[in-house]
């Protein structure tokens, strides 16, 4: 018997999870994510899958996340036609998920295509489009906590609550081996690892006595002081107050499902007790509003009462939230997607951005080369659809609704799987928090040589047989995936240039400066 594992994905980045496994009696993959972040690194969604679409046998996945399950419409639409494993919340979740992200990239597309018309460029298709989403869920199974399930044969697969997410889990999974004398491979999958601090999640749990631990690091280099509740909500309406008192509008950007609903909850609380002024929340992402929905189903009555209050109000369409550009001041808009590279949100930053009595409020974890990255690290000029704006606005982080655990958390998670006979695999982050975690670990007694760092399309032969597996091409570097690109350089180099030709006096100074330019660039 062979088994191997292939890292297509979130191997030195936080986006785009995706590992194939393959074995004698069957290849199967666990998460088919979208990458996310920088321009290079959003492109590996638009070519081909690294790997045989037509010998994957099954899908397993951790939980709804699009970084974890963005690309299985894609899969599908290349000729996957086998089951999709996923606890029920996040099959639930999913109904809404796929189907949105079909119609954000369709729309995405179709704004570029009439910029690509007037530049004289080819048109563009999306990734996939709704309706390839809507056929996707066909094929979702649910599975329940617990309980074992046969993925295919000398194939089984048992899900853990990761508790980083409605539904979200780790995967533990048995794979036969002859060899081992009737002895299974255990592969322990941690998919994001919770808190045991979330509004609505319990502490992640897991299984022990692993062979191969694949951990998650995304927090790996950071130890955030534990808050209660209480704490936490106070330091949100810190954050409101200081925002409205400023006279314009707060902006949150935030990830539509599990943080839209996060703090929904608590800015309920807030207004209840009269710790906030009677501001209006407006929710413009018709995905967070079906899944507040979803939430509403799985919660108990106290917080879906508090997810229906009178103060947060639906934007219902387009036209409607094409009128938020109206209110000028006053209100709290929150907006998908999290890290403000598409979607609503960028309508919503390009109102506000350049008014110094506006805030944004980053909720979030920002990956490198998004755009969120790129205002949270304080630029002063940025590009929204072709057009400049002027940073003017209050950018805020608030780093207490993550549903990631931090360091201090991981290590405590990764203790408790211990022993582990033969890797572990440290995946899902950059490259500072992956190795800063290794170090940890070694710390605490771990044998460095049982700890791996694989890159992206890496693939690690786990048991040995006859069999070869297929070895990938590494698509893109550890460095590539962990910074900004060309792309956000040239945006920071046009807004600079603008800027700088705006601080000069007279005419003559702009046309010389423009020639300085001109003769280094050479000709074209």
């Amino acid at each position: 018997m062979t088994i191997s594992v292939t890292f297509c994905g979130a191997a030195g980045g936080v986006t785009g999870s995706c590992y194939l496994i393959q074995s004698d009696t069957g290849n199967f993959l666990v998460d088919c994510g979208m990458f996310q972040g920088s321009k290079t690194v959003r492109e590996l969604n638009y070519n081909p899958f690294p790997f045989d679409v037509g010998r994957i046998s099954a899908v397993l996945l951790t939980h709804a996340h699009i970084d974890h399950t963005g690309l299985v419409p894609k899969l599908v639409k290349a000729g996957y036609g086998g089951p999709v494993y996923a606890t029920e919340p996040t099959c639930d979740l999913l109904t809404y998920m796929l189907p949105d992200s079909g119609y954000i990239q369709e729309s995405e597309v179709e704004r570029l295509n009439r910029r690509n018309a007037r530049r004289g460029r080819p048109e563009v298709t999306p990734i996939y489009t709704r309706e390839d989403a809507e056929n996707t869920l066909l094929q979702l199974k649910k599975v329940e906590y617990h309980h074992w399930i046969n993925v295919f044969d000398g194939v089984r697969a048992r899900f853990w609550d990761a508790g980083h997410l409605l539904g979200s889990a780790s995967i533990e999974i048995e794979v036969d081996d002859a060899a081992q004398q009737g002895k299974p491979t255990r592969l322990l999958f941690s998919g994001d690892v919770g808190t045991g601090e979330a509004v609505f999640n319990a502490a992640p749990e897991a299984p022990k006595d692993i062979d191969y631990l694949f951990v998650e690091t995304t927090y790996g280099d950071r130890i955030r002081r534990d808050i209660d509740d209480e704490e936490r909500r106070a330091l949100l309406a810190t954050e409101v107050r200081e925002a409205l008192k400023a006279g314009g509008n707060l902006v949150i950007p935030s990830f539509a499902v599990a943080r839209t609903q996060e703090l929904l909850v608590d800015l309920a609380h807030l207004f209840n007790r009269g710790e906030l002024p009677p501001a209006n929340v407006f929710v413009d992402s018709p995905l967070a509003q079906r899944a507040t929905d979803v939430f509403a189903r799985h919660l108990d009555r106290h917080d879906a009462q508090a997810l229906a209050h009178p103060k947060f109000h639906m934007v219902p369409d387009v036209q409607a939230s094409k009128q938020l550009a109206q209110v000028s001041s006053g209100a709290i808009i929150i907006s998908a997607s999290g890290m403000c590279d598409a979607g609503r949100i960028r309508h919503h930053l390009k109102n506000n951005l350049w008014k110094s009595n506006s805030t944004v409020l980053l909720v979030g974890f920002q990956a490198a080369g998004s755009f969120g990255r790129v205002l949270q690290r304080g630029a002063k000029h940025v590009r929204i659809h072709g057009e400049e704006i002027e940073v003017r606005a209050r950018i805020r982080t608030l780093d207490v609704y993550s549903g990631h655990a931090d360091q201090d958390m991981l290590l405590r998670w990764t203790q408790d799987r211990l022993p582990v006979s033969h890797r572990i695999f440290l995946t899902h982050g950059e490259e500072g928090a992956r190795a800063a975690f290794r170090e940890v670990l070694i710390g605490q007694g771990i044998d460095a040589k049982l700890i791996a760092m694989p890159m992206l399309d890496d693939t690690v032969t786990l048991v040995k047989g006859k069999t070869k597996p297929e070895a990938l091409q590494a698509r893109l570097s550890g460095e590539e995936l962990s910074r900004e690109d060309w792309h956000n350089l040239y945006a920071q180099t046009v807004t600079s240039l603008s800027e700088k030709l705006r601080s000069l006096k007279t005419a003559g100074e702009r046309q010389e400066l423009l020639e300085k330019v001109l003769r280094n660039i050479g000709p074209v």
